[in-house]
């Protein structure tokens, strides 16, 4: 028998090596730990397989076990890898028993405080077994300038990775974490799922909503790409302002986008339901004209064309007549983009519309997306603070008040509509 020997960074890797080099025939005489994984240094496994030299290959009979499900002839190893079957087993069992404690309650004696404690404890340290079982191959089909990940991490790296937040972002806020986090709370996947949770809101600017001083008004200008839903979006803010905060404000509405008469007669017709006063704009120059003639609003909202991020021209009209506003009134920027986009899209779109100042940051259809990790890279990028999302067609009610807690919680466990009500 010909005995061949293979190192990796862990045992999976060094499996993995060792099917390239030899097949699925190898026998599996003995895993080791050669070094001890620590902060700032990977770990090392190296696994001892044999082979018979000389003999003809027969027909590979269906009760082979492949070389990853075999276990070492000289020690039994204590790696998840080696021991998939018996943490089901054990899992079985405290099912089972768990059914028949169900049964005897009444009749079963109390158990000590310590006892369930214990028993506790295990059963969370089975269910990690587990999820590292689902995640075990993760490190090896990342790309190699990831950071090296803790197994103990795998879930939440990889749940965050299919956000589809980008890459880099992710690696940096994983250091991060690796970097800062108490020891004691790297027991399990749990505890880290909510460190990493606490981490991401403290990252998220929000802008808090504020009411107009006395005696001043607040001037909020939508603008964004073409079919993001800034005219619904109008509607959405104004009937708040109107009638579903504590005060009832007075709003005024202007509207830029003469290009489209049907966005104009939708917003048209919001006004003459909420009875509010609406302007229209065609030249820069009007643009003056129509915030004095809503002089008594609390609130003006502003309805821009919509444009292909690429259409300067557009753009360019939208940066007139903020640039010909000579009243008193200072103009809040808000950027409304689509959810359902890929970052790389959103960071492009924010680009081309930064000309124009932009002061925040409003987010539309996120119920039609399963991933949020692109709002959280453009955030985090940006560092610009988001003030809106818009979760339906429904007005008023599909607008939430921007919130950190809601964001992560969407990027860790999608969003389900009505919970954010």
């Amino acid at each position: 028998m010909k005995i061949l020997t293979f190192s990796g960074t862990t045992p999976a890797e060094a499996l993995k090596k060792a099917q390239l080099e030899v097949g699925e025939d190898a026998m599996l005489i003995e895993t080791r730990e050669i070094q001890k994984k620590s902060m700032g240094k990977t770990g090392l496994y190296e696994i001892v397989v044999g082979i018979e030299e000389n003999v003809p290959k027969k027909p590979k009979s269906r009760t082979t076990q492949p070389l990853t499900q075999q276990k070492p002839l000289t020690q039994e190893s204590n790696d998840v890898l080696y021991n998939i079957s018996k943490a089901a087993q054990q899992i079985s069992k405290i099912a089972e028993v768990t059914q028949e404690e169900h049964r005897e309650a009444r009749h079963a004696p109390v158990l000590p405080n310590e006892d369930l404690k214990n028993i506790k404890d295990e059963i969370e340290k089975l269910g990690d077994k587990v999820k590292l079982i689902q995640n075990m191959f993760w490190d090896e089909k990342s790309p190699k300038n990831t950071p090296s990940i803790p197994p103990e991490f795998a879930e939440i790296y990889r749940l965050v990775r299919a956000s589809g937040m980008n890459e880099e972002h992710l690696n940096e806020i994983m250091q991060l974490t690796l970097e800062n986090m108490p020891s004691k709370m790297r027991e399990n996947s749990e505890t880290v799922k909510r460190y990493f949770q606490v981490l991401l809101r403290k990252m998220i600017p929000t802008r808090l909503e504020t009411a107009p001083k006395i005696g001043s008004k607040k001037v909020i200008m939508l603008v964004g790409p073409t079919g993001v839903g800034k005219t619904t979006s109008i509607a959405k803010v104004a009937a708040r302002y109107s009638y579903f905060i504590d005060k009832k404000y007075k709003v005024g509405l202007v509207v830029l986008d003469t290009y489209r008469i049907c966005a104009v007669e939708q917003l048209m017709q919001y006004a003459r339901m909420m009875k509010l006063g609406i302007e229209t704009v065609v030249d820069p120059p009007e643009f003056s004209t129509a915030l004095n003639a809503l002089q008594y609003s609390d609130y003006i909202l502003i309805d821009t064309m919509g444009s292909s991020p690429y259409d300067k021209v557009k753009i360019e009209k939208i940066y007139e007549c903020l640039h010909s506003n000579n009243t008193d009134y200072s103009v809040d920027v808000v950027l409304v983009m689509p959810s359902s986009i890929k970052y790389e899209d959103l960071k492009s779109t924010y680009d081309n519309f930064a000309p124009l100042g932009i002061d925040t940051l409003m987010f539309t259809k996120l119920d039609e997306t399963k991933g949020f990790g692109n709002i959280f890279s453009l955030v985090y990028e940006t560092k610009m603070p988001i003030s809106y999302f818009s979760v339906g067609q429904e007005v008023p009610e599909d607008l939430v008040v921007s919130d950190s807690d809601f964001l992560v919680d969407c990027l860790l466990n999608g969003f389900k509509k009505g919970r954010e009500l």
